[in-house]
C-alpha cells in the first residue's frame, strides 16, 4: 500500500510494512509474480504508432489543398489539361515534402522507453539475481553500484557513498549524495532534494546502495514526464493559420468574382458561355495555385541553410515559427552553461587566484592579479593541486579515447568528459593545469586507505604513502568542517598555528565565493606517524594543516551573453528555467546579462505551486529566472507565457525538458548533450549545442517569413491586376482584353520561377532590428494589403490602357490588342517582382543581388516571347507578332506601376540608401 505522506518522509522502520517487503530477503518469486499481474510491466507506455500512409494522407488536409483541388476540376472543365496536371503535381509534391519531414516526428515515448535500465540486480527469496528491469515490481529489493542506471523509483534503505547524477531529470549538474535517512519537511520537497530516493533513468556516479522499488513504469517520475509529453497539445503554427485564412478569403473572392463577371458580361450583351468561361478563368487566376508548393519549397530551402548554421529542423513549419518567437525559455544546465564543473577561483595563504579554462578541458592556467603563475613555485599551491588529484575517484576521458588513467596528458584532445563525480572531474582538470609544468602527479605515492565522504563529517580523506615510507592524510571537504579539525595553517611559506583571525579571513573568503554561486571546497593534510590501517576517522582527521580552498561552478557558455543581447535587440525575451538552487541560478543569470536593469526577480517552484494559473500569467512577464522547478512547473510556465500571447521557444537537453519542449510553439534540443527523448520532442536540434545558433535560426526564420510575404505580395498583386483588367473592361463595355487561355498562361509563366526565386531572397539587412511580429498578426499587416491592392491596381489599369491604345488604333484587329495586353500584363508583373524584394522601395535594393531572380525573370519573358512569335503557338494562344512600336508602348505601360510605387516608397522610407549595397 502507499503511505499517506511522501515516501521521503517515511521512516526506515515503516517501509517493509508499507510496501509489504523484506529488507533482507526481498520478495518471494510467488509474490513478485502476483504483483506483476496487478501492476504490469516496469516499462513506459509506447506512443500510438501512426501508420506511414496516414502520415502521408494528413499532408492533404490543408484547406489550401482543397482549394487547389477545386481549381484542378475547373481547369479540366475549361479543357486546360496541362494546367490541371501541373496543379495535381504541385499538390503531390507538397505532400511528399511534408511527409518526408514528419515521418519521424512521433518517437518521443519510444526514446524515453530506451532510457529504462535493461537489467537490474534484485534480491528475491534471499538470493541475488540479475533480471530484466521490465520484470521489477513494487517491493523488489534492488542493489545499485557505480555505472548502473536506476531501474525504478526506489526508497533507499542503505547508501554507501552513493552519488547519483540526476541532471536529465532535475537539471542539476552536480551528482547528488544520497542517504537512507528520513527527510523531515512541512512542505513539498523538490526532486533534487529528495536525497533518500533514487529515480528511474538516472545514473549512479559512485558508491553503492540498496533500496526498495516504490514505483514502476508510468508511475515513476520519468513516467510522469512521458505522460506529460503524450498530453502536450500539438501547436498549429502561425503560418499554417494564416495560410488557411488566406485560402478561405480567396475562395470567397473567386466565387463573388465569377458571379459578377458572368452577370456584368451578359448585361453588356456578351454570350453566356463565353462569360462563364471568362469568370471561371478569373476565379482560377485569383487562386495562386503555386502558393502552397512555393511555401513548402521556401521552408525546405530554409532548412538547408539552417543545417549549414548547425541547426537541424525536424518539423518543417517550425522554420517560420522561429521568426515570430517572442520568448526563449532556456534550461540552464548544458544550454546556457557548459554542464561541466570548472574550478574558477582558488584561495591560499591570504591570496586570491583565478583559474582559466573551460569545462573538464585540462588546458588553462592559474593567474594572480592578471599574471600567469606556476603552482610549482609555491609549495602550498602544489599541495592543494596534488590533493585535488589524489583525493579523488573520478577519471577524465575524451570522446575519442577509452577510459585510461586519471589524467590524460595529451594537449591535442578537445572534448573531455568525466567518469564519476563532476566535482572531482573539475579537481582533476585543476590538477593538470597546475602541475603540467612539473611532474605528472607530483611525487609518486600509493593509496593505502580511504575515508569516504559522508554527510555528517562533510569531508573525504585518503592515506597516501611514498616509496620512502612517508605517510600523509590528504583531505578535502566543507571549509567549516576542515577548520574545526585543523590546528595549523600554511601561511606565506610557513606552517603556523591557526588563529581566530585566520578563521575569520577564511570564512570571509568562503562567503564571498558562495555569493558568486561557487561551490567551495577546502583542502588540508596531516603527516602520519606509525599509521595503522582501519583507524577511526575521528582520530585521523584531527590536527590538520589547512591549505586553502577552491571555488567551482558550471560556467556559462562563452557566447551566451552576446547571444542574449542580440535576442534583446530583436525584441525577444530570454528566461532561464532550471532545477538548480536560487542563488546559483541568479548568479548565472547576472553573469550572462539575463536580467535587464538589475531585475533580480527569481521565481521558485515552491512559489509556483501556490499560484493559480491567473496569478502565474500576471507574474511571468516580469520574471527572468525560474529556480528549483519540476517538469510540471516548466510546462505551466510555457503555457502561461502562451496564454499571455507569446510565441514560446523552449530549449533544453534533459528528459525534464521534454514535456515543455513539446508543448512550446518551437522546441529546441541540444544535439550533443541532449537526450534522445528531448531531440524527438523538439522541432529544432542544435548540432553544436550553441545558444548563438538559436539567434541565427531566429534570423533565418524571420527572413523566411519575410520572403513568404514577398511572394504572396507578388502573386496576389499580379492576380489583382489580371482581375481588374477584365473588371474595368466589362464596366466600360469593351471587348475582353485577355482570353481564358492567356490568363492561365500568365499564371503559369509568372507564378512559378520568379515567385520561387523570391523564396530565397537575401535579407534586407535589418531583420534582427525589429520586434517579433504578433502571434495573431494578419499576413496582410504592416502595409502588405495596401501594397497588393495599389500595385495590382496600377498593373491592371496600365495593362488596360495599353489594350485601349492598341484597340482604338485598329478596332478590326482585336487579336493584336489582346496580344499587347497579354505582353504588358506579363512584363508589368515581371518588373513588379523586383519591387516586392523591399518593404521600402525598389530603389533600396540592388536588382542583381538575387541572381536566381534575374534568371527566373529572363526565362519567364522568354516563354512569353515564344507564344507571341512562334507560329505554332499563335493559333493556340490567339496571339500575333508585335512590332518595335508595340514593344515601346508595352515597356512604358509595364514600367510605370513599379516606378510610381518605387518613388512613393523613397519619399516614405527613412532607411539609408547604403543599406541595399550590402545585399
Amino acid at each position: 500500500m502507499k503511505p499517506n505522506k511522501p515516501w521521503y518522509q517515511v521512516p526506515l522502520a515503516e517501509i517493509p510494512r508499507m510496501i509489504g517487503s523484506d529488507v533482507q530477503n526481498g520478495l518471494t518469486q510467488e509474490e513478485a509474480a502476483t504483483r506483476r499481474q496487478k501492476y504490469g510491466k516496469n516499462q513506459l507506455a509506447e506512443a500510438e504508432k501512426i501508420p506511414l500512409y496516414v502520415v502521408f494522407m494528413n499532408q492533404f488536409k490543408d484547406f489550401m489543398v482543397g482549394v487547389l483541388v477545386v481549381a484542378t476540376i475547373l481547369s479540366f472543365f475549361l479543357g486546360e489539361y496541362l494546367d490541371a496536371i501541373a496543379i495535381i503535381a504541385i499538390i503531390f509534391l507538397n505532400g511528399v515534402l511534408g511527409f518526408i519531414q514528419e515521418a519521424k516526428a512521433e518517437r518521443s515515448l519510444n526514446a524515453l522507453k530506451d532510457m529504462a535500465a535493461p537489467m537490474a540486480r534484485v534480491i528475491r527469496n534471499g538470493n541475488l539475481d540479475m533480471i530484466p528491469a521490465t520484470l521489477l515490481v513494487p517491493g523488489d529489493l534492488i542493489l545499485l553500484e557505480a555505472g548502473d542506471r536506476v531501474p525504478a523509483d526506489m526508497r533507499l534503505i542503505n547508501a554507501n557513498r552513493l552519488e547519483i547524477e540526476e541532471s536529465t531529470l532535475t537539471g542539476e549538474s552536480i551528482a547528488v549524495m544520497k542517504t537512507a535517512n528520513v527527510i523531515e519537511s512541512t512542505g513539498a520537497v523538490p526532486l533534487g532534494d529528495q536525497k533518500n530516493l533514487a529515480f528511474m533513468g538516472t545514473m549512479v556516479a559512485g558508491g553503492t546502495g540498496r533500496g526498495i522499488a516504490i514505483e514502476i513504469g508510468m508511475s515513476t517520475e520519468i513516467g510522469k514526464i512521458a505522460h506529460l509529453i503524450n498530453q502536450a497539445d500539438k501547436i498549429e503554427t502561425p503560418l499554417q493559420i494564416k495560410l488557411e485564412q488566406l485560402g478561405k478569403t480567396l475562395v470567397w473572392i473567386a466565387l463573388l468574382l465569377t458571379i459578377f463577371v458572368i452577370v456584368a458580361g451578359v448585361w453588356h450583351g456578351q454570350e453566356l458561355m463565353t462569360m462563364f468561361l471568362s469568370g471561371v478563368s478569373l476565379a482560377v487566376a485569383a487562386i495562386p495555385e503555386g502558393l502552397p508548393a512555393i511555401v513548402t519549397v521556401a521552408l525546405a530551402l530554409g532548412v538547408q541553410r539552417m543545417i549549414k548554421r548547425n541547426a537541424i529542423v525536424r518539423k518543417l513549419p517550425s522554420v517560420e515559427t522561429l521568426g515570430c518567437a517572442s520568448v526563449i525559455c532556456s534550461d540552464k544546465t548544458g544550454t546556457l552553461t557548459e554542464n561541466k564543473m570548472t574550478v574558477t577561483h582558488l584561495w591560499h595563504s591570504g591570496k586570491s587566484f583565478d583559474v582559466t579554462g573551460n569545462g573538464y578541458e585540462p588546458n588553462g592556467e592559474i593567474t594572480w592579479q592578471g599574471k600567469s603563475i606556476k603552482a610549482t613555485i609555491d609549495q602550498g599551491l602544489t599541495q592543494i593541486c596534488q590533493i585535488a588529484e589524489k583525493c579523488n575517484n573520478a577519471k577524465l576521458v575524451n570522446a575519442q579515447q577509452k577510459e585510461r588513467s586519471k589524467l590524460i596528458l595529451s594537449k591535442n584532445i578537445s572534448t573531455w568528459n568525466v567518469i564519476g563525480d563532476p566535482t572531482e572531474g573539475a579537481l582533476l582538470s585543476l590538477a593538470y593545469k597546475a602541475l603540467k609544468e612539473g611532474k605528472k602527479q607530483g611525487d609518486p605515492t600509493i593509496r593505502i586507505d580511504e575515508l569516504p565522504f559522508d554527510s555528517e563529517r562533510k569531508m573525504m580523506s585518503v592515506v597516501e604513502q611514498s616509496p620512502d615510507g612517508k605517510t600523509e592524510l590528504l583531505t578535502k571537504g566543507a571549509v567549516e568542517a576542515l577548520l574545526m579539525n585543523s590546528s595549523h595553517i600554511y601561511w606565506q611559506g610557513e606552517i603556523i598555528p591557526l588563529t581566530n583571525a585566520h578563521r575569520i579571513e577564511v570564512a570571509k573568503q568562503t562567503e564571498e565565493m558562495a555569493s558568486r554561486a561557487l561551490r567551495v571546497l577546502g583542502f588540508a593534510y596531516r603527516s602520519l606517524q606509525n599509521y595503522k590501517s582501519g583507524e577511526n576517522s575521528s582520530i585521523l582527521e584531527t590536527n590538520l594543516t589547512f591549505l586553502g580552498m577552491v571555488g567551482m561552478i558550471d560556467p556559462p557558455r562563452q557566447e551566451v551573453k552576446s547571444a542574449i543581447q542580440l535576442c534583446r535587440q530583436a525584441g525577444i525575451k530570454t528566461v532561464m528555467i532550471t532545477g538548480d538552487h536560487k542563488i546559483t541560478a541568479e548568479a548565472i543569470g547576472r553573469q550572462i546579462g539575463l536580467m535587464p536593469g538589475g531585475n533580480s526577480h527569481v521565481l521558485e517552484g515552491a512559489t509556483i505551486d501556490e499560484m493559480t494559473e491567473e496569478e502565474l500569467m500576471q507574474t511571468v512577464e516580469k520574471v527572468y529566472v525560474y529556480a528549483r522547478v519540476s517538469p510540471e512547473h516548466k510546462l505551466r510556465i510555457v503555457k502561461a507565457l502562451q496564454n499571455c500571447g507569446h510565441i514560446v521557444a523552449m530549449t533544453g537537453d534533459g528528459v525534464n525538458d521534454a514535456p515543455a519542449i513539446k508543448a512550446s510553439d518551437i522546441g529546441i534540443a541540444m544535439g550533443i548533450t541532449g537526450t534522445d527523448v528531448t531531440k524527438e520532442a523538439a522541432s529544432l536540434v542544435l548540432r553544436d549545442d550553441n545558444f548563438t545558433t538559436i539567434v541565427s535560426a531566429v534570423e533565418e526564420g524571420r527572413n523566411i517569413y519575410d520572403n513568404i510575404r514577398k511572394f504572396i505580395r507578388y502573386l496576389l498583386a499580379s492576380n489583382v491586376g489580371e482581375i481588374l483588367v477584365m473588371f474595368f473592361a466589362m464596366l466600360m463595355g469593351l471587348p475582353l482584353p485577355l482570353l481564358p487561355i492567356q490568363i492561365l498562361w500568365v499564371n503559369l509563366v509568372t507564378d512559378g520561377l520568379p515567385a520561387m526565386a523570391l523564396g530565397i531572397d537575401p535579407s534586407e539587412g535589418d531583420t534582427m532590428r525589429h520586434k517579433p511580429r504578433k502571434k495573431h498578426e494578419n499576413i496582410f499587416a504592416r502595409g502588405l494589403g495596401w501594397k497588393i491592392i495599389s500595385r495590382g491596381f496600377l498593373i491592371g489599369t496600365m495593362t488596360l490602357g495599353a489594350f485601349i491604345v492598341a484597340y482604338y488604333e485598329n478596332p478590326n484587329d482585336l487579336t493584336h490588342a489582346q496580344t499587347v495586353a497579354f505582353a504588358t500584363l506579363v512584363l508589368a508583373q515581371l518588373i513588379h517582382v523586383f519591387d516586392c524584394r523591399s518593404e521600402h522601395s525598389v530603389f533600396h535594393r540592388n536588382p542583381f543581388s538575387n541572381k536566381f531572380l534575374v534568371w527566373a525573370v529572363l526565362s519567364s519573358m522568354a516563354m512569353v516571347i515564344v507564344v507571341i512569335y512562334w507560329d505554332v503557338m499563335q493559333p493556340i494562344f490567339k496571339t500575333t507578332s508585335l512590332s518595335l512600336r508595340d514593344w515601346a508602348l508595352i515597356f512604358v505601360a509595364a514600367g510605370i506601376p513599379t516606378f510610381v510605387a518605387g518613388m512613393g516608397g523613397v519619399f516614405r522610407s527613412s532607411q539609408p540608401k547604403e543599406a541595399y549595397k550590402a545585399n
